[in-house]
């Protein structure tokens, strides 16, 4: 067996070097520890890379059959956890490349011909970041479905709506909850749209200037998939945009998410007691046994600073740096899988929560009595009637001061009462201050009647189930 000049050396590049890298430099500079995950996509790479060298006749066809026997072996070794990976050797490329020249001699030794590290890891993380992203699609989808199945149960379920945190309006239940769906199906265009931009290969563009060999770029771009070639070598090796630019929508994701959370914190305290959740999603307290605490909505909230802080690094990372490539960028990593990982488990558990989420009208409907939701339906009301609407509101503000004096909601207030108010008054009225009669008459497109909503929960029915 040939000998490796990666095993005999401390350092793949360290022919031109007098003394070695000191071990806490070695440990500073070192990747492979959290840079392993990308394995698949560097085998993916580099067998894609071998196939095209042996195609163009840059390499043999024996070395090519050599390489992807070795990767073979390297593959099941990795996947049954028989691999050693080794510090000194730096990154998932360079353990990898010294294993395969190991196990096949010289013709491990040609498979980087035409390629540098520098395109290599842009390629293997846009390879992955690409896997993750189709592996995420399907979790927002779910993260709708779960939404829309306990808004199909209440279209007819009152909430109060809010603005400022003071009842405003009522809403219906499910209403409130498809509002979350829209946000999340935004999110999911966000994703389909950024994938476009991860799937271009930079592979070809070497160190930083491309290279002499006679590479076909397409033939591996369609090898792996890719939906383009990237067109300039500087940019292919040195940006991390695409990176950024799913960190956004993983921000933005958490972001509602994080609304979503806190609406169910708010919701399950005794202060509102709209909703319960099942007990597994709950813990109980060290000290207080009465105790039931939404964790988990309340740690989804709190992973959303994370998210958004690893957005922020990474646009950081990039601000200061000339091109090309930078040691800077190997601090893209952690963060981007951080990010992957912790958007992903929340997708998961957050849908499987809402999907259990016991609703109680009830305490819905008796909280949308209290703030006086229908006032801005008397005042419509008093337009229709033919009174303009600024005055309209200032007679109805009279009302609602005049019912806050006596403990009572408007539609508690006599006929002859509320006519001191405004002549025009007639009995027709109790039924728009009905909150009932309020989620009726919003019958418009987008609106909170539930005929609307049935319809809305009718087609996000059909767009997701398909």
């Amino acid at each position: 067996m040939a000998s490796n000049p990666l095993e005999s050396k401390s350092q793949a590049w360290s022919a031109l070097f007098s003394e070695p890298m000191s071990e806490l430099v070695q440990r500073y500079t070192a990747s492979v520890g959290f840079d392993q995950r990308l394995w698949q996509a560097d085998i993916a790479g580099s067998l894609a890379h071998a196939e095209m060298l042996a195609a163009q006749k840059i390499i043999s066809t024996d070395d090519h059959a050599s390489i992807v026997r070795g990767m073979a072996q390297i593959k099941a070794d990795i996947e049954t956890g028989r691999f050693e990976w080794k510090l000194e050797l730096e990154d998932v490329h360079l353990n990898i490349e010294a294993r395969l020249t190991q196990l096949v001699g010289d013709a491990g030794k040609r498979l980087h011909t035409g390629r540098s590290r520098n395109d290599q890891v842009a390629t293997d993380v846009r390879l992955w970041l690409r896997g993750e992203i189709d592996n995420l699609a399907p979790l927002l989808v779910a993260m709708q479905q779960a939404l829309v199945a306990v808004a199909d149960k209440n279209t007819d379920t009152i909430l109060p709506g809010y603005t400022h945190m003071q009842v405003a309006q009522p809403v219906s239940f499910a209403h409130h909850l498809l509002a979350y769906v829209e946000m999340f199906a935004r999110d999911a265009e966000r994703l389909a749209d950024v994938r476009k931009r991860v799937n271009v290969l930079p592979l070809g563009a070497a160190a930083l200037a491309g290279t002499s060999y006679p590479l076909d770029r397409e033939r591996v771009a369609k090898t792996l998939g890719f939906e383009g070639v990237c067109q300039n070598s500087l940019d292919a090796v040195s940006d991390r945009d695409f990176a950024i630019e799913f960190s956004s929508f993983a921000a933005i994701t958490m972001m509602h998410i994080s609304r979503l959370s806190e609406e169910i914190v708010l919701w399950m305290s005794q202060n509102f007691g709209f909703i319960d959740l099942a007990d597994r999603y709950c813990t109980g307290s060290s000290i207080m046994p009465q105790k039931r605490n939404p964790d988990v909505a309340e740690l989804a909230r709190g992973k959303s600073g994370r998210v958004i802080g690893h957005l922020m690094a990474l646009l950081t990372l990039m601000k200061g740096q000339p091109l090309t490539y930078n040691k800077d960028n190997q601090e893209d990593k952690e963060p981007l899988f951080d990010t992957v990982d912790t958007v992903r488990d929340t997708l998961r558990i957050m849908a499987e929560m809402v999907a259990g989420i016991i609703v109680k009208p009830e305490a819905m409907e008796r909280a949308a009595l209290k703030g006086y939701a229908t006032a801005t339906d008397l005042a419509d009301y008093l337009v229709k009637k033919g009174l303009p609407f600024r005055d309209a509101h200032e007679s109805v503000a009279h009302a609602v001061k005049h019912a806050i004096a006596q403990g009572l909601d408007l539609s508690a207030l006599p006929l002859a009462t509320l006519q001191n108010f405004n002549a025009n008054i007639t009995d027709d009225v109790f039924e728009v201050l009905s909150l009932r009669g309020s989620l009726n008459a919003r019958n418009v497109l987008g609106g909170t009647a539930p005929a609307q909503v049935r319809a809305q929960i009718e087609k996000l029915k059909a767009r997701l189930a398909g």
